[in-house]
């Protein structure tokens, strides 16, 4: 207080404060003159305290005095000028030989003292009422200064952190504590997001600023460092909700298409500069389509989890599981090897790996479920590939799997791109078909022992518009690896419904039964009974003499729910024949358990049955079977008398083929049956 401006006096202890000595300071402080204090009408020192603050001066001096001990005081006064200033005041009582008691000490004026404190306090309250956390800390990090927005964010009272040292009260990560410090010391200031945790032990995420405030030598003033962070936990969360919806799947949450793109065009950007190889997979589950009809899309979707799960198990750390959507999944495996053949190498394992694992069954809620899948696989490098054209090749290798009979993978091949070309553009054309109605109906007659017509198969021809006749075979695979399948079939179900009804009004015609070739594809659909009861009550159709034939592809594939379906339909009076007899998956065991009415002996028995003893004693053996369970048996391809003659003998007596008659349109089929009545 030394160099504070102020006077030193010695005064009587009476109501007036009666000065005995007032040294020459008093001018400055007062704005009088010492001699004002003295004469003949002095002014009395206690005059000039603010009347706020005289009553509780004059009760601390006089406390003092009668306990003995110094006091410090702080009041106002009113100067000269009619100026408010503060004074500090530390003075004594002093006893003469007498008793008499006098006050002695030191007036000084703190104005400039009280402004800055009050300057503080505002500028301390300011800062307890911002919402940021606020603290300072010295330069070995210990925290010296807190406020109520630091309180609030991370839990402690300020008494509770003065002094320690801020890695040890809140930072998880003291690497990145110790990075932020030394840019700050360094360049004056740092500012960066850190995780920190609180009181209770909770995570968050700030984003701070650390500024180096310079001290000052004169007062004795630290360096400090000032530290405003802001809590931004929230913000991270939803920016990790939202990368999460934009680059990975939620139902399996892998990463999804934009991630896979974003990866393989890092990846290929990497291959370019490192002249490394890598591999591209692209697989899809073989008839998940199946069990989505058949259980329901949340067993598919379980089912799509856990593949995923698999998937992951199956590839190396560095590599990528993404799915692009449905029962689609690609697999990165990142450019790492400097050889192809090493490259391959490394991705026939990993395609070998994935194959294998997905032929163990999966357990879906209370029953198990097997599913194979078919994997594409193309060698990528930076040097000549694109995202696309990788992706391409991918998808064009995994079809060649397909092509190959599921359950395995295929390299790329590139004589296989023009097969894809072709392929894609004849789905095209199918699409188009169906919109412009191109697609029409032929009927094979079916013939008793006696060369009567008892019947027809409906068969399909696409007429094209350049007036190109297309049979099945030419499309109607690619057909059945789409969802075109599925309106073809209602198409052709309804014309041939349609057909059926106008032979019906027919006396010629009206005991004939008409065959409709039904797809595995189309028959599992959720819809198709009650699609097929439309249609019935469409054409007016009497169903018994509709005749669906099916594969034995088709009712092995899921046995209880097509004999529930042959069952319901069976009720409607729709009658069923086994197509291709023989050249699937025949078994006594489901056949005796089926509905049906009639066994087909396949074409390709028929051609070489009176020159193959194999395929002769094949037919007699369908024949005898069918007899056995009391089912119809009809033979297709039927092309000379000396087949019809080798059937006649083995008990078969309903043929179908080119020694009567191929396919006819709607008008010629019901001339010719006309003709044989």
């Amino acid at each position: 207080m030394r160099n504070l401006p102020g006077a030193v006096y010695r005064c009587l202890n009476d109501s007036h404060w009666t000065m005995e000595f007032l040294s020459a300071g008093v001018e400055k402080l007062t704005g009088y003159p010492a001699a004002a204090f003295f004469g003949e009408h002095p002014i009395a020192y206690a005059s000039l305290i603010h009347p706020d603050d005289r009553a509780q001066v004059l009760t601390d001096t006089n406390q003092a005095v009668r306990e003995g001990r110094p006091f410090q005081l702080s009041y106002r006064i009113i100067t000269a000028s009619g100026k408010l200033r503060w004074a500090w005041e530390q003075g004594s009582a002093v006893v003469d030989q007498d008793g008499n008691v006098s006050l002695e000490g030191f007036i000084a004026d703190i104005s400039a003292l009280r402004r800055a404190d009050l300057l503080a306090r505002e500028q301390a309250s300011l800062l307890d009422k911002a919402h940021d956390a606020i603290f300072v800390m010295d330069m070995h990090a210990r925290i010296t200064y807190w406020n109520k927005g630091a309180e609030r964010l991370y839990g402690w009272e300020e008494r509770q952190v003065l002094g320690q040292r801020m890695s040890d009260l809140l930072c998880d990560n003291h690497a990145a504590f110790s990075e932020a410090l030394r840019t700050a010391i360094e360049e004056g200031e740092w500012a960066g997001e850190l995780q920190q945790h609180r009181r209770d032990g909770t995570t968050i995420h700030a984003d701070s600023r650390w500024t180096v405030v310079a001290g000052d030598p004169d007062t004795g003033v630290q360096q400090k460092i000032l530290v405003i962070s802001t809590d931004i936990s929230e913000r991270k969360i939803n920016e990790e909700r939202i990368h999460k919806l934009a680059y990975f799947d939620a139902l399996t949450e892998l990463p999804n298409r934009a991630s896979l793109l974003d990866h393989l065009r890092r990846a290929l950007l990497g291959s370019a500069r490192s002249r490394k190889f890598g591999a591209l997979m692209f697989l899809d589950l073989d008839n998940f389509k199946i069990l989505n009809d058949t259980h329901g899309h949340a067993a598919g979707d379980m089912l799509l989890q856990a593949v995923a799960r698999r998937l992951e198990h199956s590839v190396r750390e560095a590599d990528m599981v993404a799915r692009l959507g449905g029962d689609e999944f690609v697999i990165l495996v990142q450019p790492e090897e400097e050889m192809l053949e090493a490259a391959a190498h490394q991705a026939e394992t990993v395609a070998a790996k994935v194959v294998a694992a997905m032929n163990a069954p999966f357990q879906l809620a209370d029953f198990m479920y097997a599913v194979s899948t078919s994997v594409g696989v193309t060698m990528i490098s930076g040097a000549t590939d694109t995202v696309e054209s990788a992706l391409k090749q991918a998808d064009t290798a995994m079809y060649q799997a397909k092509a190959a009979g599921r359950n395995t993978f295929r390299f790329f091949d590139p004589d296989m791109q023009a097969k894809w070309t072709a392929r894609s553009e004849l789905e095209t054309g199918l699409r188009r078909a169906l919109r412009n109605h191109e697609f029409i109906l032929y009927y094979q007659p079916q013939l008793d022992g006696d060369s009567r017509v008892i019947g027809a198969e409906a068969l399909l021809r696409w007429r094209q518009p350049n007036g190109e006749l297309l049979y099945p075979t030419d499309f109607i695979k690619a057909a059945e690896e789409t969802s075109l399948i599925v309106d073809i079939g209602r198409w052709v179900l309804g014309t041939a419904c349609a057909e059926l009804a106008s032979w019906q009004g027919n006396p010629v015609t009206r005991h004939l039964s008409l065959s409709v070739n039904v797809s595995a594809r189309q028959f599992v659909e959720p819809d198709f009974v009650p699609m097929t009861q439309e249609i019935l009550a469409a054409t007016g159709v009497d169903p018994h003499y509709l005749k669906f034939e099916l594969t034995e592809t088709l009712v092995v594939t899921d046995f209880a729910h097509t004999v529930e379906t042959m069952e319901t339909l069976r009720r409607l009076g729709i009658t069923f024949s086994l197509d291709d007899f023989g050249t699937g998956y025949s078994s006594l065991a489901y056949l005796r358990k089926l509905p049906l009415d009639q066994l087909k002996i396949d074409y390709s028995f028929m051609r070489d049955v009176l020159t193959d003893r194999n395929d002769a004693s094949i037919v007699r053996s369908i024949i005898a079977l069918g007899d056995s369970l009391g089912l119809q048996v009809i033979a297709e391809g039927v092309e000379t008398a000396g087949q019809r003659d080798f059937l006649s003998e083995a008990g078969c007596f309903v043929y179908q083929g080119y020694l009567y008659e191929p396919a006819l349109s709607g008008e010629r089929f019901t001339e010719y049956a006309a003709s044989l009545h």
